[in-house]
Formats: C-alpha cells, structure tokens, sequence
C-alpha cells in the first residue's frame, strides 16, 4: 500500500493493565493482530535515504522487510531481517529503537513501529514452525572458544558455526544467556525467548558449557593453548560505586545483584546468597536508566512501601530537545512501563551519605545540585548546600558500568587495556595472539544491539585470522 503513512496512524501494542502486570513477571509488552501489523509496516515511507538504516548500528534493511511485511511476505521478511540481525527476538523487544528515532515519520511523532513489527516477524516465524537449524555444509576444522554468553558472545559463536567452524561457549554462571537472562527481568524479556533461540544454536552444532569461570576454575593459558582462537565476550561488569559515608551499611545493593536475584527465583534457580526483598521497604534506585528502571518494576511487584529514583544529571524535556535534533537519538526524559506502575522520579540529586541504625540503612542524605561549566568548559555540579533526608531502607545502586572485571581472565591473558579500562584492540584482535574480544568487554557498556554487531564483527576477524 503505497502512501499509507497518510492514511494510517501509528498503533502500538502497549501495555498489559497496571494491576494485572504487576502480579506477576509475564511479559507486560502486548501484541497487535497480524492484519493490524501489516498495516502498520505498510507505513514505511520507503524513503530514498533511508534514516533508520543509518542509525542502527547493525545496518538493518527496514525498508526492505517492512515492503515485504506489508504484503503479508512473512517468510521473506525473516530472512532479510535475519541477514543482519542474528537475534531479531531479543532486539524486538529489549532494543531501545534507534531506527524509530530517525524514521523520517519521527519528525511528526508517527515513526513507523520497527522494533514491534521486528518481534511480532520472529514470533509469527517460530509459531508456524519456520524457524529451523541450519547446519554448515562442512566443517573447518577449527576450534574457537568463546567466553560469556551475552548478546555479543552468542552473535560470535552463530557466525563462527556459520562458517563452520567448531565453537564452544563458556560461561560462568549455570545458564545461557549473560545479561540477557540475568541481568534484564522476565516482564520485558521472557527467558523462554533465549532458551527457544539456544535450542536451535545447539541442534546447528554450538557446544555450551556452563558454570565454568575461568579465570578462576579454569586456567585462561589453558583455553588459548587448546583453542585456534578465542573471544572474550565478558560484558563490562565492573559496576560504578558510590563511594560515600555509609556504603558498608546492610541494605545497600548493586542494582545488578537484586536483579540477578530476582531472575533466578522467578526461574526457579536456587539463590545461595540472602534475599534482597524490597516488600514493604522505602526503595531509593540511584540511577536514572533502564537498569534502575527495573530495579523500579522489580520493586513494585515485590510491593515495596514506596520507591524513589534519583538522577544527578538535569530532568530531559518530555518531547523534543535542540540539542539532539532529528535523525539523532533524542535525549528526552524516558517513561518506561515500570514508571508507569509507580514511581517517584527526581533529577539534579546528588547523594551525599547513607545514614543508618545498628549497621542498618535507615536514611539517605540528598543535595539538589545545578549544573554549570569550569573554566575549562566541562560540566560542574554545584551542590546547593541544602540538603535532605530521604526515607530508605533499601538502595539500588544503578549508576551504570565501568569496564570489565580484570581480575582472573584479562590479567591472566595479559591483555593491554586502554584509557578506560576496556581490552584494547584493533579489529577486535586484542595485544595477545589469536585472542579477540566482542561487545561491552570492548567498548564500555551499551547497547545489546551494538553488542550483537561487535559479535558479528569479531567473528569476521576471527574468520579472517584462521583462514590466514
């Protein structure tokens, strides 16, 4: 349908109700009938230049598979979907669309609904039984190993096996999927998602091991003198602290560890550490991104007395900002589903100490701050010098990542580092021979689609240095 844009307006899926959603970790995210979703792909401006493919960074043909959506072409659209995304799955969920906000429709709020059309492709795919192993034709005969099971690792070892070479995924935890299975809650990425996808990267010859650490049960020189190659895709899991007068008292968490908590229950994991519940405690989440917000989503349905969420940097405004005009991604304030079921936001807060009774948080110390240039022109936060108590007796650190952990594996390796403490590398060929790395372990913390490409793209340098 030609100039449906005119015609048709967006239509999201939206949301499950409030009060059913949050009584249980089902996926809150709804879906559209299928004639519904055809139309909404038929929106697609099939623009000369196409923005959305410039923005995203794992070069998705949206308008080629929209074309094809549209005319009910499920099939065709999967395949040009999936040769450039290896987990359309994952990203139609979880991706924050960058290829919406360069749609050329965006500039009149209307973008063309890519992310949930990219899913509603996949599932449609899965459920009529087209999604199948495809097994290489023939074996290289060599063998990688690649460590961390994430976005980035998985990407890596799909493109290696494509290519038929014979990889094995070692991870540290007891089950697949790094961050995508611990890290993000069940309400926005159901886990039989990953183990759905697992199953069919297992049937085309991917070997997995779980719950082998190595760096510290397995020696790493080991692994680089058995493999032909190896690629570390660890994540950047060293988290930011914060650290302040009071941070040793009980009560006061990374963001990650209740999170990774809270997965494991609702998978019926058994967790050896002691409970962070937020039921019925005053929750203050320090951290205004998607990690805090669900540490926010989380807490409700642990039916917290009240949850606050402070961020230091200035409240965004609410639709357009100057500063990042279209096609940039936008930095406007961001109202997620777990804002929606309960949540007290504040900006320009700055935490001055964690006051507490008996070694346990009672109170946190907060300063507003305003926001000004040095000399130099950096920005400076300057505290007011009034500050305030703020109830709590659980805090979520969700101040984001600093770099991967370098103790165990990267040190043993010998790896060099760069300026920020990530592996440095060029063309993912890090300063250790016939070592590699992919993902958050290379750039710092994003994005799982830039994740999914950093794989993609260290797989090919990987292919590249055996075929040498």
């Amino acid at each position: 349908m030609y100039n449906a844009f005119l015609t048709i307006n967006r239509k999201e899926a939206g949301y499950r109700p409030v009060l059913e959603r949050i009584a249980d970790y089902g996926e809150v995210e709804q879906t559209l009938n299928r004639d519904d979703r055809l139309l909404q792909a038929s929106r697609c401006m099939d623009c000369g230049i196409p923005f959305c493919h410039w923005a995203c960074p794992l070069g998705n043909r949206m308008p080629e598979w929209q074309d094809l959506l549209s005319k009910g072409k499920w099939d065709e659209a999967c395949r040009i979907l999936t040769s450039t995304n290896n987990f359309p799955e994952f990203t139609g969920r979880i991706c924050p669309a960058l290829c919406e906000k360069s749609c050329v429709l965006n500039l009149n709020d209307q973008p063309v609904t890519i992310r949930e059309n990219e899913a509603a492709v996949m599932e449609y795919m899965f459920a009529e039984g087209y999604i199948k192993p495809n097994l290489p034709a023939a074996r290289t005969g060599k063998w990688v190993a690649v460590i961390g099971s994430g976005p980035a690792g998985l990407a890596a070892a799909d493109m290696l096996n494509k290519k038929g070479h014979t990889v094995t995924v070692f991870e540290k935890d007891e089950r697949i999927g790094g961050l995508l299975r611990f890290g993000i809650p069940d309400f926005k990425l159901n886990k039989e998602v990953i183990d759905r996808r697992l199953s069919i990267l297992t049937q085309e010859g991917i070997l997995f091991e779980t719950a082998v650490h190595i760096g510290k049960t397995v020696d790493p020189l080991k692994i680089a003198a058995d493999y032909d190659a190896v690629c570390i895709a660890i994540g950047a899991g060293h988290p930011r602290d914060l650290p302040v007068e009071g941070r040793a008292l009980k009560g006061v968490h990374f963001a990650l560890e209740f999170l990774q908590q809270q997965n494991r229950l609702v998978s019926a994991i058994a967790v050896d550490d002691e409970r962070i519940s937020a039921k019925g405690k005053h929750v203050l989440v320090i951290g205004g991104g998607d990690t805090g917000s669900d540490c926010v989503g989380t807490s409700v349905r642990h039916k917290a007395a009240s949850i606050t969420q402070i961020e230091i940097m200035p409240e965004p405004p609410e639709r357009y900002n100057a500063a990042t005009p279209w096609p940039q991604y936008p930095n406007i304030k961001k109202t997620s589903s777990s804002h929606q079921e309960g949540c007290t936001r504040r900006w320009n807060m700055a935490t001055k100490r964690f006051l507490g009774e008996n070694g346990q948080l009672a109170a946190v110390e907060v300063d507003t701050v305003a926001w000004g240039r040095d000399a130099a022109g950096k920005p400076v936060a300057r505290e007011s010098g009034r500050p305030e108590i703020v109830r709590a007796d659980l805090v979520l650190l969700s101040m984001g990542f600093v770099h991967p952990v370098h103790q165990g594996l990267l040190d043993a390796l010998g790896v060099d580092y760069d300026a920020r403490g990530n592996v440095a590398a060029a063309r993912h060929q890090t300063s250790v021979p016939k070592v590699f790395v992919a993902g958050d372990a290379l750039s710092g913390a994003s994005l799982v689609v830039r994740a999914i490409d950093s794989g993609r793209r260290a797989a090919a340098a990987i292919d590249r240095f055996l075929a040498e």
